[in-house]
């Protein structure tokens, strides 16, 4: 089942992709609480609202919009290969730390900036303007689990489907800021691009290999140019051990939303440091992310915004009584 959200000639809406249709959920249910509700409870629903088809408009004349607002976006760097190119581009150094194999690594970027596909993205002034393939796991609801400390199997019905996950990046800003052993934060959080749609989680399952790796076709286009291709099973955990390892000493919760990290050759930076040419995305450019199973989603890059001016940090003297 696809979840989408949507903007018609009525307004927004909330609800099912069937057929090259949208359909609104019956009483008007919200996206947040389909995922509330868990998985089994939103294909039943699903199933009553394709059979009534009230509202039902053809999905070339409405506006996709994000198919969630997420509770909070954690973004992992899951992918070997991607590590290694980045690594080389970065600061010219081979291989990827011993601490990368220990456990996966995340960190938060901002729920408030999520784009839909079809937007515009508005980046910060930026030399190095990149983009990120990945793709992004929905939480939902799990009755008698509250989302806290889970096993890899009792994680993988917290996955409520997928989504493609667009992490757009300014390299330069991000590396200035990672000089400061903090971060990224500037350098990511002006744009995160989820969609087309949730694909419910159901729709993979007998994918799966014995480890629970999906080996699903990801792909990244520049202006119609294929730049990267990865299988999606080449991460270096299954995502259940990622959620599992984000509920560890926390909790994650419905409508949380998990980025894998980026796909091996899913970003300019590892292409840069594997001696590709690649210039940097400029405005005007058109980004387009392919799954299998999920769809695409598509993005022009728009002018930057001049902002206003913070001062550099006062270098005070330090012998102050008060």
């Amino acid at each position: 089942m696809r979840i989408a959200r949507w903007t018609g000639d009525t307004g927004d809406h909330e609800g099912i992709v069937v057929d090259g249709s949208v359909i609104p959920f019956l009483d008007g249910t919200r996206v947040s609480e389909v995922l509330a509700g868990g998985l089994a409870a939103a294909l039943e629903l699903g199933a009553r609202t394709a059979e009534a088809r009230l509202g039902a408009l053809p999905l070339a004349e409405v506006t996709l919009r994000a198919p969630l607002d997420p509770v909070t976006v954690r973004d992992f760097v899951a992918f070997e290969e991607h590590v290694e190119g980045v690594v080389k581009s970065v600061d010219n150094s081979e291989g990827v730390v011993p601490e990368w194999y220990e456990y996966p690594t995340f960190y938060f970027t901002n729920p408030h900036m999520i784009t839909a596909t079809g937007e515009t993205v508005t980046p910060p002034l930026s030399q190095r303007l990149d983009f990120e393939l990945e793709l992004g796991a929905v939480i939902g609801g799990v009755e008698g689990s509250d989302g806290r400390n889970l096993s890899p199997e009792g994680a993988h019905p917290h996955i409520f489907g997928y989504t493609i996950f667009n992490d757009w990046s300014a390299r330069d800003v991000q590396a200035r800021e990672m000089k400061v052993r903090l971060g990224p934060c500037k350098g990511k959080d002006f744009a995160t691009t989820l969609g087309p749609w949730i694909v419910t989680a159901d729709e993979f399952e007998e994918l799966h290999d014995d480890e629970g790796f999906l080996p699903i076709v990801m792909s990244v286009e520049v202006n119609g140019v294929e730049v990267g291709r990865d299988l999606f099973s080449n991460m270096g955990w299954p995502f259940a051990e990622l959620v599992a390892y984000a509920s560890r000493n926390s909790r994650v919760v419905p409508g949380d939303v998990l980025g894998s990290g980026t796909v091996g050759r899913g970003c300019l930076a590892e292409l840069w440091g594997r001696g590709s040419e690649l210039p940097p995305l400029q405005p005007g450019d058109e980004v387009i992310m392919r799954v299998e199973r999920i769809g695409e989603i598509r993005n022009v890059v728009g002018e930057p915004v001049e902002v206003p001016h913070i001062p550099a940090a006062r270098q005070r003297s330090r012998a102050r009584s008060r």
